[in-house]
């Protein structure tokens, strides 16, 4: 297979940006984090702690991990880091290639441990939330889809579970006729924010009527992990807002997704689109 001879920027305006790295067709990948059917996702193991890129487990999403400074060398070093960072960093930008990038491309780059063992690494593009990635820095738009998209695939236990994700923007926008709407029926909640803002946020909502479904199915970053006593644990930086009816707009009829939500509930009543909806059986 011939490659394509690309370069994509992924710095803070779009998580690495400045790291050069190929991005080429994607043949036969050993590790896959989703399979697509539709925009039906089976790789949602991500740990929070990668969110905090300290790794998409429950200390990934904090993204510290990555240089902040776009087009900088140091960018791509994170991801070459053979300590815990690096497996962090590496574990999050292959979430978030797969959110971002169709499944024509993926996201080449290689380092070296600790052993001195070379690691060529390809992450694939499954969704295409935001394929423009792929020749340049993320849009705010993009940088919105893909932080939601990746968000919504953490999971407190980090087992892969089967999902739907679905949004008003395309390609993720399902319609009345879709399959997946009967497959997938009981709306779990919705994930939005912007992880690549100068401070980094993203916030959950919950479907009142299938928390003990989503709890079943090992799902509880949306209404939060129940430990002893009752007490709720958030999923890292994702912040639990509360049921989506009180701050997204009603769930659409016909694709089943909240079309809108408070972006940052509490602090302005400003509303944002880029809102990944998650369904389960």
């Amino acid at each position: 297979m011939s490659l394509r001879q690309t370069f994509i920027v992924l710095g803070w305006a779009g998580v690495l940006s400045g790291c050069a790295a190929e991005v080429v067709d994607i043949g036969a990948w050993d590790e896959p984090v989703g399979e697509s059917q539709g925009a039906l996702l089976s790789g949602n193991a991500l740990s929070a702690n990668a969110l905090n890129l300290n790794a998409l487990n429950l200390n990934a999403l904090n993204l510290n991990a990555l240089n902040l400074n776009g087009l900088s060398a140091q960018n791509l070093a994170a991801l070459r880091d053979p300590g815990p960072g690096g497996a962090l960093a590496r574990e999050f930008v292959r979430y978030a290639t797969s959110c971002a990038l169709t499944s024509t491309e993926s996201f080449a780059f290689s380092w070296t441990d600790s052993k001195g063992k070379i690691h060529n690494e390809r992450y694939p593009g499954l969704l295409g939330t935001a394929p423009t990635w792929a020749s340049g820095p993320l849009d705010e738009l993009g940088q919105r889809m893909v932080s939601s998209c990746v968000a919504a695939r953490v999971n407190y236990y980090q087992v892969p579970v089967l999902l739907s994700a679905r949004s008003l923007r395309d390609p993720l926008k399902t319609l009345s006729s879709s399959q997946e709407l009967v497959d997938y029926p009981d709306v779990e909640g919705a994930f939005w924010g912007n992880l690549f803002a100068a401070q980094p946020y993203i916030n959950a909502c919950y479907n009142s009527a299938t928390v003990d479904n989503s709890r079943a199915y090992q799902r509880d970053c949306a209404a939060g992990h129940l430990i002893s006593g009752s007490q709720i644990v958030e999923c890292g930086v994702i912040r639990i807002v509360g049921a989506c009816s009180r701050v997204c707009q009603t769930l659409n009829g016909a694709g089943q997704y909240y079309p809108s939500c408070i972006d940052r509930p509490g602090q302005s009543t400003a509303t944002t689109k880029e809102v990944v909806t998650t369904a389960l059986p």
